[in-house]
């Protein structure tokens, strides 16, 4: 039957909580794979999300000839091979290292950047972030400290739209309208003024600091006891900077939406989506002979072309991409789910597509079990597949769960997400 439940609320996600870690990090990377029931998976960093055209085909044919043809875009900007047979890593790391995707392999891992996907091509924001992007990842592959960070934590680079700035990361930039940028340290709402052209290496040393103070028992900023404030202060000490106060506050932006992005001179470049996150060889060809230069892969899995024309819009939308407001699968979202992941409850992906009929109103995201590998943040719907076979289906707003509906069988679902989607509207 389909119910609603009452549900307590829970507590605000940015709220720190004390983790003592008593074992290794195994987040997997593009040399450290992963045995799904799938196959094997490989996580390759994109720092920025930011792959030059000759990079993304390499990806592709990897994708093709080594895993399951498809590429699978994650929350961080990044690229995911499955399939894999074992024994492929060698030819993997080959492929990988020619393209110029593994420019330490110390640090592979590690290299967790998000940046504003828009920057320099619209005429919003601040700055253009691109050359923080590339001095910061030459800084961490250069930090002897850096490469004992975990596989979560993250950087954010925000061009001061406050996009990137919201999604949590361990150590984030935001650029200032006067040239400066404001340099957070977890969820604290203190920050350190720095000049633009020292960020990065502000950056770098919030992430050795970090290491310090958690002496390898964190692996990221919430973990630690207390906030991020502490440790802003004492990069600030070390950078001889302005005291630490209250940064200011700025508009957050969304994802960009999909279609033509214009710049104030008529130029244009191309937002596009996958449907839940994934591309297929097809899709991806399509995406690699459209770009112009580089693609920017986006923490909202979508892909941004740069100074690419509208014309190129039906041919991508003709593959099955994303390129409107009028897509049903636009605000859908799913982890892997059956057959892939052996603690997955149901082929959610599957499920997901059944329940098109239900959009408008909150995203959705689908998870095959209540670690909700992927799920956005922000307000969505939470659909979890339960250990009876049914679903619960939560409406999250600012990090709290408001109303709770359960549906026992498949048939409900649909009513049931369409319910949670127009929850108080």
């Amino acid at each position: 039957m389909l119910a609603a439940v009452s549900t307590p609320s829970l507590p605000p996600s940015s709220q720190a909580t004390a983790v003592s870690r008593d074992r290794g990090d195994a987040c997997p990377g593009a040399l450290r794979l992963h045995a799904a029931d799938d196959g094997a998976l490989a996580r390759i960093r994109v720092p920025g999300g930011v792959l030059r055209v000759d990079q993304a085909g390499a990806l592709g044919l990897a994708a093709q000839e080594l895993g399951d043809g498809e590429l699978h875009l994650t929350s961080r900007g990044n690229v995911q091979l499955r399939g894999l047979p074992t024994g492929c890593g060698a030819e993997l790391t080959q492929r990988l290292e020619s393209a110029g995707l593994l420019p330490s392999w110390r640090h592979e891992r590690v290299r967790n950047v998000v940046a504003s996907p828009l920057s320099g091509l619209d005429g919003h924001g601040c700055a253009d972030v691109r050359a923080w992007l590339r001095e910061l990842d030459g800084l961490v592959c250069a930090s002897e400290a850096a490469a004992g960070l975990s596989g979560r934590f993250l950087f954010a680079l925000d061009d001061g739209r406050g996009d990137v700035a919201a999604l949590g990361a361990d150590v984030t930039l935001e650029a200032t309208p006067d040239g400066g940028a404001w340099l957070r340290i977890g969820s604290s709402d203190s920050a350190a003024l720095v000049d633009a052209e020292n960020a990065p290496r502000a950056a770098v040393l919030a992430a050795e600091v970090f290491l310090e103070a958690s002496a390898g028992q964190a692996w990221r900023v919430a973990e630690l006891p207390g906030s991020g404030e502490e440790l802003a202060r004492e990069v600030a000490r070390r950078l001889r900077t302005p005291e630490v106060r209250g940064a200011s506050a700025r508009p957050r932006a969304g994802e960009p939406p999909p279609g033509p992005v214009t710049r104030p001179d008529g130029t244009t470049s191309l937002s596009v989506l996958a449907p839940l996150g994934r591309l297929t060889a097809a899709q991806w060809d399509e995406v690699t002979a459209a770009a112009s230069g580089e693609l920017r892969i986006t923490p909202w899995r979508g892909v941004i072309l740069p100074l690419v024309p509208a014309e190129r819009l039906p041919g991508l939308d003709a593959v099955g991409l994303i390129t409107g407001p009028a897509s049903p699968w636009l605000g859908v979202g799913a982890c892997i789910g059956r057959p892939g992941c052996a603690k997955s409850r149901a082929d959610v992906r599957t499920e997901a597509a059944a329940a098109l009929t239900a959009g408008g109103g909150l995203p959705a995201y689908w998870s095959g079990c209540e670690r909700r590998c992927g799920r956005p943040r922000g307000d969505h719907v939470d659909v979890v597949a339960a250990p009876d076979g049914g679903y619960r289906i939560s409406v999250v707003r600012a990090g709290r769960v408001l109303t709770t509906y359960t549906a026992d069988n498949s048939s409900l679902l649909a009513a049931a997400v369409a319910a949670a989607h127009m929850h108080d509207q």
